[in-house]
């Protein structure tokens, strides 16, 4: 391991880390920070920003502009940190114990510091293949950030030929992962004094038999199983995680909503659980309430579709991330990344990146220093292969 790449890497990703780019906020000092790096490095880079101007995307090139070259992708947004146990400041980077702690240091500002600190050797190296660096917005929240990228290739930026996502996997290949589909549910009912129900319709009362009814439909889910045998757990899931409604113990409540998601297996309908709410809505909630004089209206709209991401043995990806990371076998996970936004496109995708999963959204948040030093090494041997 050369000790200049590494200092290099943990430089960056101190500096990385001091943004706080929470996923709710602007990355466009981060953004700025980075193209400050790619102009003093001579790399050719373009800036790919959101419709509405507050983040953008970058999509950089080390090697000749032509098709065919590999797509290291990672994103810049973080979760927030409010409400978490902190032991430090978590947007200044703590070196600690062959750590680096601090928000985003895992959760994969890491992978981004290290493609960075690669890139005088990406240069150096006479490239057969272009190494691409894309740094996107809003994984956290949709994984919209590389699809105006995505559009582009082939257009006025080459298509790659694979694409790996530097997800915290501990350097292990990962080929699959399931899609996340999150819905909004409103229920809309009557107020009324609480003694006298039958003179209101309680949204509260409602919303909570459509959760109860989500949760049996969990235990459906996690009877199925799945059939690729390789996700903890192994089928699909659903689960709420914000109810709101009602205004006073004594009135019955003329709102209520819930937020919840569904996370399916790659290539089942994302639109599953939500088909599932609604056929229990028109069965069983609707005729409760057809010969009273009050109803309640339910409404689900669907907020995002994160499509999975399915194997593709032999693929492009696959078979260059097995030799980087000396590997004969992928693994699955299942929480998603953007990969599933790639593969959609037609572009072979793999995921594979430093860091733990488990410490990723946690307060005092850390990478191993060791980490590092191994997507390095993976990223050695990407410079190898393309030569």
């Amino acid at each position: 391991m050369a000790p200049d790449r590494l200092e290099a890497a943990l430089t960056i990703l101190e500096r990385l880390i001091s943004f706080d780019t929470e996923s709710s906020k602007s990355n466009l000092a981060l953004v700025a920070e980075v193209e400050l790096l790619l102009r003093e490095r001579g790399v050719d880079y373009v800036k790919i920003p959101n419709a509405a101007g507050d983040k953008a995307a970058l999509f950089a090139t080390i090697g000749p502009m032509i098709d065919g070259g590999v797509v290291l992708s990672g994103h810049t947004d973080v979760v927030p940190v409010a409400g978490q146990p902190w032991s430090s400041d978590p947007f200044r980077a703590r070196r600690a114990d062959g750590r680096v702690y601090g928000r985003g240091a895992c959760d994969m500002k890491g992978f981004d510091a290290v493609a960075l600190a690669m890139i005088e050797e990406f240069q150096r190296a006479p490239l057969r293949r272009p190494i691409h660096i894309l740094f996107s917005y809003d994984e956290e929240t949709t994984c919209l950030g590389p699809v105006d990228t995505i559009a582009r290739f082939g257009k006025d930026l080459p298509r790659p030929g694979a694409v790996i996502v530097g997800e915290p996997t501990m350097m292990r290949v990962a080929d699959a992962h399931k899609s996340v589909t999150t819905h909004a549910t409103r229920v809309r009912g009557v107020e009324a004094h609480s003694s006298m129900p039958a003179s209101g319709a309680n949204a509260i009362e409602t919303a909570c038999e459509l959760v109860g009814e989500i949760y049996r439909f969990a235990e459906t889910l996690a009877a199925e199983g799945g059939a690729f045998g390789r996700f903890d757990p192994a089928g699909a899931t659903v689960a709420v995680g914000v109810i709101n409604g009602g205004t006073a113990r004594n009135i019955l409540a003329r709102d209520c909503s819930f937020l919840w998601e569904y996370r399916g297996l790659p290539g089942a309908p994302a639109d599953r659980a939500r088909r599932h709410l609604d056929d229990f809505v028109a069965t069983h909630v609707a005729p409760k309430f057809a010969a009273r004089p009050h109803r309640v209206e339910v409404e689900t709209t669907t907020e995002v579709e994160i499509p999975g991401l399915s194997p593709e043995p032999g693929s492009a990806a696959e078979t260059l991330a097995f030799k980087l990371a000396r590997a004969n076998h992928a693994i699955a996970v299942s929480y998603a990344t953007e990969a599933g936004r790639f593969q959609a496109a037609g572009v072979p995708t793999v995921v594979c990146g430093p860091g733990s999963i488990g410490q990723a959204h946690q307060p005092d948040e850390y990478i191993e220093v060791s980490q590092i030093e191994a997507g390095i090494d993976f990223m050695r041997a990407l410079t190898r292969e393309l030569i």
